[in-house]
């Protein structure tokens, strides 16, 4: 697959808060259909910690692809409050219409991984005459036993330097707000009772549901229940030996199911968006 087919350009996004960085990926062949890709990341996650992705999706779909790092994440600004229970619906609500204002998208394809994910759903929800498709990668629907214990033992590995190090590489003096606003809002009795069940129906664009059969974070039940709940037409790929980061362990597989995935239900426009 040929990522170099993609050239990048690097953006700052005002916010009430702070500012928010954001990195875009055009292709050098775009497909007719101009509704671009716009990536939510995961807990501890960032734009860098997209790799290569992004440029093998734009390359592999065509498309358009914008990632961004959440307030308090990567190189956008820092923030120090507690994220609250509602932080999923927050972004779908409060900074996501802020990217889609700065980049000008009247269209997009929604795509989220873990976390991200369910902010992307929340995202097809609230902006349902924009958003033309729908992508959730290794996302959680609601909270088991496997994610809280997941959360457990890698907060316990947090705890090892080495492992935080490698955190404050990507985050650099925010990296202990970003872990604890992971560890300690998943694991809060006030989230237990949260879930993706209400927002759901209220997607109607075409959505692809990926997760790994050995996802360490949440069983098959995670995404049969997204693909179950959901308002729309939803396709559900489980992909056997693989855990939370599908889209990092089979690069090339992801990409090729998501392109074949927005080409049948997203076929060629001849018209602009």
């Amino acid at each position: 697959m040929n990522t170099s087919a993609a050239t990048t350009s690097d953006h700052w996004i005002a916010t009430p808060k702070g500012r928010l960085f954001a990195r875009c990926w055009q292709p050098s062949a775009p497909t007719d259909d101009c509704a671009p890709i716009v990536l939510l990341h995961d807990s501890l996650g960032s734009i860098q910690l997209w790799r290569s992705f992004p440029a093998a999706l734009a390359a592999g779909t065509g498309r358009q692809v914008i990632a961004y790092d959440r307030l308090g994440f990567g190189q956008s600004d820092p923030r120090t409050d507690d994220i609250g229970t509602g932080f999923i619906e927050e972004e779908a609500a409060v900074y996501f219409p802020l990217v889609l204002r700065h980049f000008g998208l009247e269209h997009f394809v929604a795509m989220g991984h873990s976390v991200g994910g369910g902010m992307a759903v929340h995202c097809a929800a609230r902006h349902a005459d924009a958003c033309r498709a729908l992508i959730t990668v290794a996302a959680q629907a609601f909270v088991e036993d496997r994610t809280r214990a997941g959360i457990i033992e890698a907060k316990a590995s947090f705890q090892q330097e080495p492992s935080f190090a490698r955190l404050r590489q990507y985050h650099g003096d925010k990296a202990r707000w970003v872990l604890d606003a992971w560890t300690e809002t998943w694991l809060s009795p006030a989230f237990a009772p949260w879930s993706l069940d209400e927002v759901l129906p209220l997607v109607r664009c075409p959505a692809l549901v990926v997760h790994g059969g050995d996802d360490e974070y949440g069983s098959t039940r995670q995404p049969e229940r997204i693909a179950s709940l959901l308002g729309g037409p939803a396709k559900l790929a489980i992909l056997p030996g693989v855990r939370h980061v599908p889209h990092r362990e089979k690069e090339s597989t992801v990409v090729d199911r998501i392109a074949t995935f927005l080409a049948t239900a997203l076929p060629p426009r001849h018209t602009s968006d």
